[in-house]
């Protein structure tokens, strides 16, 4: 696959969609391409009526207005990628900083590749210790994970997946009709625990934003930590 091109074509689409349908786009749409992950990073990404709602405090009501119009964008995000790589795309996830005025976009590949053969993301310096810091927050959080890896698909992007987080009490939120109310309260205190410095002083290198999703039917998150060398 010819990965600049693909690059561009899909930040320029991703820019574009939103623009279209915020009533403003991202200045600057980062992609990456990794099998199975793509991820895009969205910076200045705030329109014009979300200023006033910040404004008022109004951060929640933002979100909510994101997630709904989003989920009507995922079908169109799919059906791009599919177009650009020849693979389907199994699941998409998003999340916002509203203070950093940034979002994150990731999707996960359908298991076979069609253009490359993917390869085993090689292991990083640190890696259990990250680890430990990560198991600590989910410990505080929830509960710990029945299983944690994390990858960095370039030099500014950390992703760490988790499994087998949920306890009861969520699981039931979502059965009975909570789901969203439960995405929005996780979002805010993961990213609360979640310390940068941590981070930091592991890897040597800057944290310039942090995303946290969840598939709640399958009970898995993806952490990402946009990062910036030192």
């Amino acid at each position: 696959m010819e990965k600049t091109a693909d690059y561009a074509e899909l930040a320029s689409f991703t820019g574009k969609l939103l623009r279209d349908n915020f009533g403003k786009g991202p200045s600057s749409v980062y992609v990456s391409i990794e099998h199975p992950f793509i991820t895009i990073y969205l910076q200045d990404f705030l329109a014009p009526m979300e200023k006033v709602l910040a404004r008022q405090n109004r951060e929640i009501k933002i979100e909510e207005t994101r997630d709904m119009l989003m989920e009507e964008l995922i079908p169109e995000f799919k059906g791009q990628i599919r177009g650009m790589l020849n693979v389907g795309v199994s699941n998409v996830y998003y999340d916002w900083d509203m203070q950093n005025h940034s979002g994150f976009i990731i999707g996960i590949l359908d298991e076979e590749c069609a253009d490359d053969t993917p390869l085993p993301f090689p292991y990083y310096k640190e890696k259990e210790r990250i680890h430990d810091h990560i198991i600590k927050v989910c410990e505080i959080a929830q509960k710990g994970p029945e299983h944690i890896d994390s990858y960095f698909l370039n030099d500014r992007t950390l992703v760490i997946e988790r499994h087998g987080i949920m306890v009861e009490i969520e699981k039931e939120m979502i059965r009975t009709g909570f789901s969203d109310q439960l995405r929005l309260t996780k979002r805010k205190l993961e990213k609360r625990l979640l310390d940068p410095n941590v981070v930091e002083s592991l890897l040597n290198v800057h944290v310039q934003d942090k995303f946290v999703v969840w598939d709640f039917k399958r009970d898995t998150s993806y952490i990402t930590f946009i990062l910036k060398p030192k």
